[in-house]
């Protein structure tokens, strides 16, 4: 399972897209400042935690709004391209097939996780504070997107629907996300639970709940793939 994890987050390092998505994020982080300097140059009484959250304002838009994008973007296709080329079938007699998930995964996340982590060193230079908070807050999302991303790749056997799907999630994910935390439609207000935008508003520790909603997306990945021959 380590090997594998280590396999996949060296691999999201490899390529163009990598590259630019790498280079987005710390360009947001370098130009937070000015962002927020210019917000705080308003005549507007902000409170001292507000403060804080606009320093990292910039960072928290783009993993929100751009994050599934960026995610499947990289790795729609973790599972479904090992499928396509028969590597699969080496990998499963060497390991398990829940290693083989769960190594994918945490692999994933773990790239993502640096990124984030990277951007709010960045914007600790400049403002001299580290939002700890707002950090865990987006790596949430991005373990969501993570997860979210293995497990329809597992269940969508060819990567160039994965390749075309991750474009459509990417744009509508955020806009529908965010119409079910405003919308009062008791028909479909109930999704919000199943979705990380609505646990990000609340307090108290609530964006916990989103690790375990993806935890429950890569048990999912896990019976599904344990189900199907490769």
């Amino acid at each position: 399972m380590l090997a594998i994890c280590k396999r996949e987050f060296i691999q999201s390092f490899k390529g163009f897209k990598s590259i630019i998505v790498i280079a987005i994020f710390l360009l947001t982080a370098y130009y937070s400042k000015s962002f927020a300097d210019l917000l705080l140059s308003l005549n507007v009484d902000f409170t001292s935690e507000e403060k804080q959250i606009i320093q990292t304002i910039g960072i928290s838009f783009l993993i929100m709004f751009f994050g599934m994008l960026f995610v499947m973007g990289l790795s729609h296709d973790t599972i479904n391209r090992e499928t396509h080329e028969r590597t699969i079938r080496f990998l499963v007699t060497r390991t398990s097939r829940t290693s083989i998930i769960v190594g994918k995964f945490l692999g994933i996340s773990l790239f993502w996780f640096v990124c984030l982590l990277a951007s709010f060193v960045i914007i600790s230079i400049f403002v001299h504070d580290f939002d700890f908070i707002v950090l865990f807050q987006s790596t949430s999302l991005a373990v969501y997107y993570s997860a979210l991303t293995v497990l329809l790749s597992v269940l969508i056997p060819k990567p160039g629907f994965t390749m075309f799907l991750s474009v459509v999630l990417g744009i509508a994910f955020p806009i529908f996300n965010g119409w079910l935390v405003l919308t009062t439609n008791n028909w479909v207000s109930w999704l919000k639970y199943i979705f990380p935008f609505y646990y990000l508003d609340e307090v108290n520790g609530m964006f916990l709940i989103v690790f375990l909603l993806a935890a429950v997306f890569v048990a999912i990945a896990i019976l599904a793939f344990r189900r199907r021959e490769c």
